[in-house]
């Protein structure tokens, strides 16, 4: 299973996968994307967006709006601000026929961020408690290889409201493979995905941000509506920033990872998720649920 190994660099599976480390400070275990040529994409614009077939808000809930401060500082952690009301009228609009957009930010002038959490591999009780105390919204790009040793992990946290996206079955650079083989990833992740959590994403994440024309046409036979980039990316206690001036934008995307003390140089997953809600709190941003900012198709 290919998996994430690096916190700081791109899958160098090709030149062309190796040489988005230029084209942004991503640079994670993720990655940036490449064209078909096998050259670095440009970061993408909100042409589109997501949406997930999850439920979208915890019943009675009203999200961290409804969180004790005592609750935050037992997480050793400052409240963060109240989340706005999502939008009326969302800002991405899906299409269910027609060319997959891509997106890295959502248009709002809402000072908000939105968390993804990739892969699955990483499977801590002690995170699920967190995000139950805390109510901090996610959206997870799960992959099969990850999951597949415990597909209940992740029940609670949907339970939540947190939506459950598609990330390939085994994680492969999809720029480097045939149409035949990324429909087989996608379509594969998409039927399980479905089977498992009721169910179908509607939102697709490539390994390494690394996908070409070919990605998109299997996106498109399989169900998701959109390909899902980011801006920024959690390490350890930082994050690497897309913008030179190292700041949060209303808006952006940012990407971390289920992983562990093994990954993470000995962090524990609360312990990270808790370093990138400090990085949030301190630029005066909130977190809001991504599918809430998203209209899928009618």
């Amino acid at each position: 299973m290919k998996r994430h190994n690096g916190l700081s660099r791109v899958h160098s599976t090709t030149a062309g996968v190796a040489a988005l480390a230029a084209v942004a400070t991503l640079a994670t275990g993720c990655g940036g994307g490449a064209d078909a040529a096998g050259k670095p994409s440009p970061a993408p614009t909100a042409s589109g967006a997501p949406a997930s077939g999850t439920p979208s808000a915890p019943a009675g809930g009203d999200g961290t709006a409804s969180v004790p401060a005592a609750v935050w500082h037992k997480w050793g952690l400052k409240p963060l601000p109240a989340p706005p009301a999502p939008p009326a009228d969302k800002p991405v609009k899906l299409t269910a026929h027609g060319p997959v957009p891509v997106f890295a930010h959502i248009p709002t002038h809402q000072k908000v961020v939105f968390v993804t959490l990739d892969d699955g591999q990483e499977k801590d009780p002690k995170f699920i408690a967190m995000m139950r105390e805390l109510r901090i919204p996610v959206t997870m790009f799960l992959m099969n290889d990850a999951i597949k040793s415990d597909y209940g992990y992740f029940k609670p946290l949907q339970a939540l409201g947190n939506h459950i996206q598609n990330h390939t079955l085994h994680h492969p650079a999809m720029n480097t493979i045939p149409l035949a083989r990324q429909t087989e990833e996608v379509c594969g992740d998409q039927k399980i995905l479905t089977k498992q959590y009721g169910t179908a994403p509607l939102l697709f994440r490539p390994p390494y941000g690394a996908y070409d024309t070919a990605t998109k046409a299997a996106v498109n036979a399989c169900g998701p509506r959109a390909i899902v980039w980011w801006r920024e990316s959690m390490q350890i206690t930082n994050m690497q920033y897309q913008a030179p001036d190292k700041k949060l934008r209303p808006g952006d995307i940012i990407l971390a990872h289920f992983r562990g003390p093994s990954e993470l140089k000995g962090t524990t997953m609360t312990e990270m998720f808790a370093n990138l809600i400090r990085r949030i709190e301190e630029q005066g941003f909130t977190v809001a649920r991504l599918e809430d900012y998203v209209a899928a198709p009618s």
